[in-house]
């Protein structure tokens, strides 16, 4: 009997409209065009500000528009994952409120964080429930509104990231294609260089803490820059090791997209030509969760069944890992 893998069978995405280009950045902190562009590849980045709107109401839109682009109905879906480090509200899953939203009535959900890994990580636990024969349907999400834990005064964040969403569908797959192998891992060293000081257990919420914007995002890059190039890129090379794949056996490289130098030398590592390496990080910059599933859903015209596919991440935590995919179906646009 064939080996049941789980397989992304369709994409969709969703991005806010208001655009955050260079250019205003400039007129907000001591920045400009030409530094942001040299050092982390990014020209704009999208913006969601319509009131009463966050990361679910991102995550809904692009789980619609997947159900839209593939006539499905929401009540097929077992279950949804939504990856996110920037739920609606503290304890409430957002996955629970995708849920109720599209009308999934015969499916749980729950949320996954792992920072910019999150969706890779998702990726993991989706497969492994379809592949234990349990649940045949899974939407997992990639969703993060960082213009909510962003200070616009801070010029080393600031430039760095938007808000997007992006979602697949995995299924059952029994002709060799789907999620084949991981190298996942994670270090706790990293709370020193990347994360959020306070709101969680460790340092509740106080008029001190939010007089001192400790409930922004805080980064040392360089550290986060030498750390991310070396495992990212590691990751990359076990996944091509283990599964004996050449450089050109590799058809494309979707990596996270933090910074473009990061990006060339995880691709570099690899031995891949840059006509392998896809990238939208000018037009979005770093959405963390939503960045992997935002570059499927902008290159599925160019996947082919049974394209040998490197999926790389790294994020706060620190939490880093790359998969290998074998792509199930040809577009059909």
């Amino acid at each position: 009997m064939a080996k049941t893998r789980a397989a992304i069978t369709a994409v969709g995405a969703y991005l806010p409209s208001s655009v955050l280009d260079n250019k205003t950045l400039e007129q907000m902190v001591d920045t400009n065009d030409e530094w942001i562009v040299s050092r982390t590849g990014i020209k704009e980045r999208r913006i969601l500000k319509e009131p009463g709107k966050a990361t679910a109401y991102m995550a809904i839109q692009a789980a619609q528009n997947l159900l839209e682009k593939t006539g499905l109905s929401a009540e097929e879906i077992e279950l949804i994952i939504v990856a996110t480090a920037t739920a609606d509200m503290p304890v409430v899953a957002t996955a629970a409120q995708v849920i109720t939203a599209l009308g999934a009535k015969n499916a749980f959900g729950y949320d996954l964080q792992a920072a910019c890994s999150g969706f890779l990580y998702g990726l993991s636990t989706a497969s492994a429930y379809i592949e234990s024969g349990r649940y045949h349907k899974v939407l997992l999400i990639g969703a993060d509104m960082m213009s909510s834990i962003v200070d616009y005064e801070d010029r080393t964040t600031c430039v760095l990231f938007g808000d997007g969403a992006g979602a697949v569908l995995l299924e059952p797959n029994t002709e060799g294609n789907g999620y084949i192998d991981e190298y996942l891992r994670s270090d706790g060293v990293g709370k020193l260089h990347l994360g959020i000081a306070a709101g969680g257990s460790l340092l509740p919420a106080t008029l001190d803490t939010v007089a001192e914007k400790k409930h922004y995002i805080y980064q040392d890059g360089q550290v986060v820059f030498k750390f991310a190039v070396t495992h990212m890129a590691d990751a990359a090379e076990q996944i091509m090791l283990r599964n004996q794949l050449t450089n050109y056996e590799v058809r494309y490289l979707v990596s996270h997209q933090a910074n473009k130098r990061i990006i060339d030398a995880t691709a570099k590592r690899m031995g891949i030509v840059e006509e392998k390496v896809l990238m939208n990080i000018e037009r979005y910059g770093n959405t963390t969760a939503a960045t992997i599933p935002l570059l499927l859903n902008d290159f599925e015209q160019l996947f082919k069944k049974g394209d040998n596919i490197v999926v790389s991440a790294f994020g706060a935590g620190f939490t880093w890992g790359a998969a290998l995919l074998k792509w199930a179906y040809n577009s059909k646009d």
